[in-house]
């Protein structure tokens, strides 16, 4: 199919609930104010210079969106950089040209703007976002982890000189039960 099926438009507050549904697996899982957090991002992209927030739409039906912003390559390389954020397609508007239009969009923007660089992110067990990334010339540059701040604290904790493992822990409790039933015998 061709792409003029595919066309692009910054978001618009109606677009809130396709938002949601789309960008589920990225938003805020310990609250319910999904909409809320997507309508200040929506305003918010509206009225920063540097940001966008795209909609993609095929055959005049919601297939995608991207969030677009402007910044630094890292805080220690000032280059600009236009970020491409949250990438994502309706599954049923999938290999029609509108993950392409999107990144086509952060491209142009990036152009218009002066910025020699485009980046994104891409969900690590996502094997079919990171191979559209890579046939589109973006390659990894870095591992972005994240964890929980206490099971951050707890290995970090568990890690200190003189602090014992929990499989360690585990292995003294097994052999003082060990001992315990040895002894009993006797």
């Amino acid at each position: 199919m061709s792409r003029s099926s595919v066309t692009l438009r910054d978001a618009t507050l109606a677009d809130v609930e396709h938002l949601a549904a789309l960008w589920q697996p990225f938003l805020r899982r310990d609250t319910g104010e999904h909409l809320n957090d997507l309508a200040r991002a929506i305003e918010t992209a509206g009225d920063k210079p540097g940001q966008r927030l795209v909609v993609s739409e095929y055959d005049g039906d919601f297939a995608g969106a991207v969030f677009l912003r402007t910044s630094t390559y890292s805080p220690v390389n000032p280059e600009p950089v236009v970020q491409a954020h949250n990438l994502a397609v309706v599954a049923a508007h999938r290999k029609r040209g509108v993950g392409k239009a999107l990144m086509e969009c952060a491209v142009t923007w990036a152009e218009e703007l002066g910025i020699s660089h485009v980046g994104t992110a891409t969900s690590s067990g996502s094997r079919e976002a990171n191979r559209f990334m890579a046939r589109l010339a973006l390659g990894p540059q870095a591992v972005l982890r994240m964890a929980p701040t206490h099971a951050v604290r707890a290995r970090l904790a568990a890690s200190r000189p003189g602090a014992r493992q929990v499989t360690q822990v585990l292995a003294a409790r097994r052999s003082a039960r060990h001992a315990r039933a040895l002894s009993g015998q006797g």
